[in-house]
């Protein structure tokens, strides 16, 4: 059931939106250059990597020696902007329709984190990953990793249809609050570096 209702979602989603995911797009061209998307291998349902889409949101500036530059000195009005409406995730709707996300489920994060997660933190792995979820609606990126995972854990645990129905709605409520972003100190969310309990 559940994902016959993401597939009729995001589809109905991407049809009502491509105006929408259109200009973005041209903004984005002449904003910030090509490519327009964002593609980057993340672990999914039982840690299998695919590649998830957003829409760029940063420069490609690098240093003397050929390394990007920090994130805050990528990022852009616009990029933020983009981020912090959740416009960057419309991409994400196409993973959503080839069955490698779900609209609710714990976000997919990097493939390096893999090795780095407890035993109790690896079963966020246990479901298809979100383009929201429990946690994006309790804090998003301004909770610490710990909180994080409790919450992706706890979804897990609990998840069902109208459990999925209350976080889309929360999840409307924050892109227009705009609240939990990205964490002090950080444009996004600082790295994770490992679990302190196995």
């Amino acid at each position: 059931m559940k994902r016959v209702f993401d597939f009729i979602v995001a589809f109905c989603a991407l049809l009502t939106l491509l105006p929408v995911i259109f200009i973005v797009a041209l903004l984005i061209r002449f904003k910030l250059g090509s490519p327009i998307l964002f593609t980057q291998d993340r672990p999914g349902l039982n840690g299998t990597v695919f590649k998830m889409m957003k829409f760029r949101t940063m420069l490609d500036g690098k240093d003397k020696h050929g390394n990007l530059l920090p994130d805050n000195e990528r990022m852009t009005k616009f990029g933020a902007f983009l981020r912090s409406t959740s416009l960057d995730e419309l991409p994400g709707l196409f993973n959503v329709l080839k069955g490698d996300m779900s609209l609710v489920g714990p976000r997919p994060l990097l493939v390096q984190y893999l090795p780095l997660y407890s035993t109790e933190q690896a079963r966020r792995h246990n479901v298809r990953p979100g383009i929201t979820g429990w946690a994006q609606v309790n804090g998003r990126n301004a909770i610490s990793w710990e909180d994080k995972f409790k919450l992706d854990v706890w979804y897990v645990d609990n998840q069902s249809f109208w459990l999925d129905l209350k976080i889309l709605f929360l999840t409307v409520k924050k892109v227009f609050v705009r609240e939990g972003i990205s964490a002090d100190g950080h444009v996004t969310i600082e790295p994770f570096k490992g679990s302190k309990n196995d």
